[in-house]
């Protein structure tokens, strides 16, 4: 399966394992690679223990659901530094609660869909 991008220009998911989603973020978010490469040998390589891979995978699949889609991601992002600015922590709450919510939705994507 392609992961090139569809004419709305957000390239599709890849398969759910670490390698396709290595693939992807390499082809379409090269500037997430090297953290992901970074946490991957903390996490795994070094660790010589697979059983992190399903929780690694989850966090890289949000990771690269929001970069894959620029709108989404200034979304997500601006929610979350507004939150940081603000002086009410009730306001703070609410817009760290948005920003979670898009994250979630984000990481709920699935493979070969955009």
């Amino acid at each position: 399966m392609t992961t090139a991008a569809r004419p709305s220009g957000i390239p599709p998911m890849p398969e759910r394992n670490p390698k396709a989603l290595r693939a992807a973020i390499a082809e379409h978010t090269p500037a997430l690679l090297p953290d992901f490469d970074a946490h991957w040998k903390w996490a795994i390589a070094d660790a010589y223990d697979l059983a992190p891979v399903p929780a690694f995978v989850a966090q890289w699949w949000t990771e690269f659901a929001l970069a894959r889609n620029p709108g989404l991601s200034r979304t997500v992002h601006d929610l979350e530094a507004r939150a940081g600015e603000t002086t009410s922590s009730s306001e703070a709450k609410q817009l760290l609660t948005q920003a979670a919510h898009l994250r979630r939705e984000a990481g709920k994507a699935e493979p070969f869909r955009q």
